[in-house]
Parts: C-alpha cells; structure tokens; sequence
C-alpha cells in the first residue's frame, strides 16, 4: 500500500463544497482504499494575484494506484468540478496536485515528486504537517515543519479538522 499527499486547493463559488466534492471523488476512486484530510486554510492567491483568496486542505490516501494513475485520477476529478486551465495560476474550482508519493523521487515530463514548488508554499506545509509532523523531505532529509516559510503570514486557520467529517477510513 502506497501513501500519497495530495493538496487541493479552491477558490471559486462555493469553495467548502468543491473541497468536499473533490475528497468524496478521491473517496470514491477505486484503488484509493482511505483518505485524511488536514484543517481547511485561507490564504492569499499565488502568481496572480487579482483572484479571491482560497481555500487549501491536505489529504493522505493509502492507494494502490502508481503515481500517474494517481495524476490522472487527480485530473480526472478536477475536470469533473469544472476546472478549466485558462490562465496560469488562475482562478479555478480545484487544484488537485501530488505532492508526496512515499518517499520517491519522481521527476518526468507529465509528473514532479515531490511537488517542485511545495517548500515555498506555507499554505501547503501548515496544512501537511498538520497531518504528518514527522514528515521528512526525500530530497533534502529535513523535516517539512523546520521550512522557514512556515513562519510566514498569509495562511488562517478557516476551520479546524472534525474526525469523520471528510475523511473516510
């Protein structure tokens, strides 16, 4: 059994609900035998900033899926929510990326793991570390919660982690 972390990220209409529409579908997909999910986060838009702010979570799924049928069934659900990839680091009703996959270190054109750009991120590290504490960087040994941008401002507890709520054993 693979473990997988996976960020999803909302910030159009009703921004819950996509969420909870994205870990039911992840619930759903065959091959995912369990899904986690961290604290929901509110944070500030990325790259272009002209957006509303969204809404981020972090899931861990125990999957026997390898790591691009993982991709494809990340991109499969963000299809099924009506995200369309207009402007880059747009808007959109789900994000759904791979960020851990084990402990590997996957680098091809269609899939990077870890997720390139995940240590700069502080509204992708709270979240997972929330989660995963211990949580050890592949490529550089150190634990994820000594990242300095987890220090930085921007990222608000929006609402905190309920057993059972989301998550499915």
């Amino acid at each position: 059994m693979n473990t997988a972390y996976l960020s999803i990220g909302t910030n159009m209409g009703d921004r819950e609900e996509f969420l909870r529409l994205a870990i039911g579908s992840l619930s759903a997909t065959a091959g995912i035998e369990s899904v986690e999910t961290s604290s929901i986060y509110e944070t500030v838009p990325v790259g272009v900033t002209d957006q509303a702010d969204f809404l981020n979570i972090v899931v861990r799924v125990k999957t026997v899926l390898e790591p691009l049928q993982l991709l494809a069934e990340c991109q499969r659900i963000e299809q099924e929510l009506g995200r369309v990839r207009t402007i880059r680091w747009g808007p959109r009703t789900a994000d759904l990326d791979i960020l851990l996959y084990n402990t590997e270190i996957i680098d091809s054109k269609t899939l990077s793991v870890p997720h390139p750009r995940m240590r700069e991120r502080a509204f992708v590290l709270i979240p997972l570390t929330e989660i995963a504490p211990e949580c050890i960087d592949p490529i550089t040994g150190r634990l994820f919660r000594e990242e300095s941008v987890m220090q930085e401002d921007g990222v608000v507890l929006w609402k905190a982690r309920k057993t059972n709520e989301y998550n499915r054993p």
